[in-house]
């Protein structure tokens, strides 16, 4: 019995190797959460301090829920076409209205929902996942276990620095403006992947001396910079 469980127990290199991955996992994790925990603080902010811990705590169950859905079919909705680039250009909406939905003085300028705060965070979060949901599978190489563990260890990740934002985005809100341009970097990446104008900007960067990915990402960067500034100083 001793000897059929030595047969069966893991090699030093094999236990090192699923150390080695699992903080692989961790470390995209920590560097792809970041973009969603900014939009659980920029859509929680306006919230009364109770309902703000909920919606942290209902954003952060939503983009595990999402995850484990995307982490089912991720191969086959990155491959549709048109699904990136919708996604972006809302992306993009939603970064805009994170913004304007208050006063010159900070202030709300209307009455925060909760349950609209949490439908934001799933919908941004939705568009967002894909990164990171994709390289997770990729690192876990078929391991359904250290799928699970990467999609788990995302949400706290998440819901921490999301508080962490709200802190300073109450004592900083420059910062608001300085998410909001994340949030639309962000989002020109997602939409510059979509198979639909993959083939389009394909021969257009062989012939640009200057990185066209990065240039396209600023220039919707500064757009929605733009139209966000403008729509905020209307009446």
């Amino acid at each position: 019995m001793s000897e059929l469980f030595l047969v069966h127990a893991p090699t030093l290199p094999e236990i090192s190797l699923l150390l080695a991955r699992l903080l692989e996992i961790i470390w995209v994790d920590v560097l792809l959460s970041g973009d969603n925990a900014v939009v659980i603080a920029l859509a929680t902010r306006n919230l009364a301090p109770r309902q703000r811990r909920v919606g942290i705590w209902l954003g952060g169950a939503a983009a595990l829920l999402l995850r484990l859905i995307f982490s089912l079919v991720v191969v086959e909705l990155l491959g549709l076409p048109w699904l990136k680039l919708v996604g972006g250009l809302l992306l993009v909406w939603i970064a805009i209205k994170l913004v304007i939905d208050e006063d010159d003085h900070g202030a709300p300028r209307q009455a925060a929902s909760l349950w609209r705060a949490v439908a934001t965070i799933a919908f941004a979060d939705a568009v967002m996942s894909f990164d990171n949901v994709l390289a997770v599978v990729a690192l876990a190489q078929g391991n359904i276990w250290l799928v699970a563990f990467g999609l788990l260890a995302s949400v706290p990740l998440i819901i921490a620095g999301a508080s962490m934002l709200l802190r300073l985005l109450e004592r900083f809100p420059v910062l608001i403006w300085a998410s909001c341009a994340l949030l639309a970097f962000t989002a020109a990446a997602i939409m510059l992947e979509d198979p639909v104008l993959v083939p389009v900007l394909a021969p257009m960067a062989a012939h640009t001396a200057l990185p066209l990915d990065i240039v396209l990402e600023a220039l919707v960067m500064i757009l929605c910079l733009g139209i966000a500034f403008i729509l905020d100083r209307r009446p």
